[in-house]
């Protein structure tokens, strides 16, 4: 599977340019916070992250063309690697951390709240396991493998053409600003002054349904009713945003979840279970319809597709099994002996790297023994963690060099690691809450070990394109996720506070479902706890099975798009349908390839500059009410501050909904209108 790929790179070997400088190292540092908080909010609002290479290495060539700041293109190398380590290690942090809060063993959360200094343990060992074993497997996966690795390609070309030409910083800066403003003007907790969504309600008719059996013997007659509720698409710049950048296909297979959690099983739950009213209610009061379908959804179809999750993750990597088989040849397989004297091909010493690797497990092997409080317990979850820690990171990164860091299969990677650990957690006996923490411990671990892996071996390859030193593109990983592990638990612990103090229930709520986290959850302690609901388990693995059966595109993603509140994956769809417009008058405008390929890197980057600016916003809001709550102060939002006013009155009035729709014709302006008259000049 080679790719053409030029044997030259950008610069050559014996140049002596400026590279792992302090201002590159610390730009880089100040991305990776940024972009990792970003990716924080996305991904537990969505279940998606977007990689930060581009947004990264964009910004990086802006900064370093200012006066004052002016620096080389392997300095930018060096501030883009830097910086991915944000997005790689949140990646992480998303997929396994919120389980911790969000999985109860006998009805008592694991953790009431997050635990600030294990939560960066995790993320330092996991990350630190990662960049040694990515630094031990480069030469065999970057060098010798001759994948084609496309998105590292795309960057070294936009990193080459930013050292003449337009640099595109603009359209990322300017779709951020823009994306910043219209959060406040739509979040609770800002300057409301348009709602986000509007719910629907539609009432079913009443049926009678006369039963009999078999013989047509009359069982008895029950009347029926119900209703179908669901909501318009969340006018947000964010998930309109990753809905842009995944396109129409991707975008459009969640949604299709969407469509079947709320379209079809809630209502039917409903129409099923006429007395259902009846039996619930809320403070001795028979519950609202809202509240009785918010927890059909929650507590009925979320296990559904947790269930559809499994199944699909299993058969994400099933039919990966030939990758996967070429990845662990190929990463076990020795490189050529190469002259030391070349720089290109200079690693930190491998020695060292073994014995830091080594050295890593003796802290997380501690951690493990308070998590379970079983000496055996802890260090079989630390041989699990180092084994399949490796294994899968070397499979993560080639199929990185296949597929690119957007496309790799992280939760499922880390899925398999999950259930081998929670078997052998309950064939020890270690059960209950022990077993549980530790299996959610393991996995953590192996999940931020092969994202920051995956994210590695790309942007080496960028510096292997570009002409990077290899072991000073090493060092900033290292610098990176030594600081990055203690920063980014922060984001998360400030979205989950500032939830609970906004009225709702943290993560795993509408607002932040977190759906990987809830998924490996459900499965720690359900293996490990006793508590798995199993019947829906089975309904959902027996629905992604004949998902299966009938060539569905993704279950996994179909799953995903169940475990979403439907305006999610209602807005990640409009993005999709969006990128098709575009894609279509761009067609129609420019055949040519070249005008196509500005109007996808310029959408790209404004859908990239949206993300960043919503989700920013978001964490600074959550903080606002947080300490506006520590103050005791008698408002909990902007308007409140300023005006004295909970919320303006026509907010939730129809008008409300009306001016929405003005900010949604500007996201499409946006997104529409600039990609293709750019390409146009």
């Amino acid at each position: 599977m080679a790719a053409n790929l030029p044997d030259k790179p950008y610069v050559g070997a014996e140049s002596s340019m400026r590279e792992l400088t302090l201002k590159a190292v610390l730009l880089g540092l100040v991305m990776a916070a940024v972009l990792g908080a970003a990716n924080a909010y996305l991904g537990l609002k969505a279940g998606m992250t977007v990689a930060a290479t581009f947004p990264a290495a964009v910004i990086a060539i802006a900064a370093f063309r200012l006066p004052f700041f002016r620096g080389t293109i392997l300095e930018q190398n060096i501030a883009r690697t830097t910086a991915s380590v944000g997005e790689a290690l949140v990646a992480g942090a998303i997929f396994t951390l919120p389980a911790f809060v969000m999985a109860e063993v006998d009805g008592k959360p694991l953790w009431e709240s997050f635990h600030y200094w294990e939560s960066s343990l995790i993320l330092l060992i996991g990350g630190g396991l990662g960049v040694m074993f990515i630094i031990l497997l480069r030469r065999a996966l970057v060098v010798d493998a001759k994948l084609p690795f496309p998105e590292s390609t795309a960057c070294a070309e936009i990193v080459k053409a930013g050292q003449e030409g337009e640099t595109g910083a603009k359209y990322v800066f300017g779709a951020m600003g823009l994306g910043m403003l219209l959060q406040i003007l739509k979040h609770s907790a800002g300057l409301q002054v348009f709602r986000e969504s509007v719910g629907v309600l539609i009432r079913l008719p009443q049926s009678v349904v006369h039963h009999f059996a078999a013989g047509r013997r009359p069982l008895g007659s029950i009347s029926h009713s119900g209703a179908v509720a669901f909501s318009t698409p969340a006018i947000s710049p964010a998930l309109i945003g990753v809905g842009y950048i995944v396109g129409p296909k991707l975008s459009a297979i969640v949604f299709s979840g969407g469509v079947l959690a709320w379209l079809v099983f809630i209502p039917l739950a409903l129409f099923l279970s006429p007395q259902l009213a009846d039996q619930l209610s809320s403070q001795g009061r028979a519950a609202a319809e809202s509240d009785i379908i918010f927890s059909i959804w929650y507590n009925q179809i979320r296990p559904i597709a947790v269930g559809a999750m499994l199944v699909g993750a299993v058969n994400t990597l099933w039919g990966l099994r030939g990758f996967i088989r070429s990845a662990l040849q190929g990463a076990f397989r020795k490189g050529s002996e190469v002259a030391t004297t070349n720089r290109l091909e200079k690693d930190l010493n491998l020695k060292i790297i073994v014995l830091v690797t080594l050295g890593l497990t003796i802290p997380m092997t501690l951690l493990y023994y308070r998590f379970s409080g079983s000496v055996v317990g802890a260090a079989v979850a630390a041989v699990v963690m180092m084994v399949m820690g490796f294994l899968l990171s070397a499979v993560g990164g080639y199929l990185v060099g296949l597929i690119g860091s957007s496309n790799q299969p992280v939760s499922g990677l880390t899925i398999t690691t999950l259930v081998i650990a929670a078997l052998l957690m309950v064939s020890m006996g270690v059960t209950g809450a022990p077993g549980v923490i530790a299996v959610l411990g393991v996995a953590g671990v192996v999940c931020c070990s092969c994202a920051v892996a995956g994210d590695m071996l790309q942007d080496l390859k960028v510096g292997h394109l570009l002409g990077g030193t290899p072991w000073k593109m090493e060092v900033a990983e290292v610098i990176s996720t030594l600081v990055i592990s203690f920063v980014l638990v922060g984001p998360i612990i400030l979205l989950h506070k500032g939830d609970l103090a906004a009225g709702g229930i943290g993560l795993g709520g509408k607002e932040l479902p977190a759906p990987q986290a809830g998924l490996m959850a459900q499965l720690a302690q359900g293996i490990v706890g006793g508590e798995m609901p199993w019947g829906l388990i089975l309904f959902g693995m027996f629905l992604s099975l004949a998902l299966i059966l009938i060539q569905s595109p993704s279950p996994m993603l179909i799953a995903v798009g169940m475990y979403l509140p439907f305006e999610t994956t209602a807005a990640i769809f409009l993005g999709g349908v969006i990128k098709a417009i575009v894609n279509l008058l761009a067609q129609r405008r420019s055949p040519e390839g070249a005008a196509r390929e500005q109007t996808e890197n310029t959408g790209t980057l404004l859908a990239s500059g949206f993300i960043a600016g919503e989700a920013l916003t978001g964490v600074f809001l959550a903080g606002m009410v947080l300490a506006l709550e520590a103050i005791k102060a008698e408002s909990r939002s902007l308007t409140g501050l300023l005006f004295g006013v909970r919320e303006f009155d026509f907010v939730s009035q129809p008008l409300g909904g009306w001016l929405s729709l003005i900010a949604l014709g500007v996201i499409a302006w946006v997104l529409i209108g600039i990609p293709l008259r750019r390409a146009k000049a």
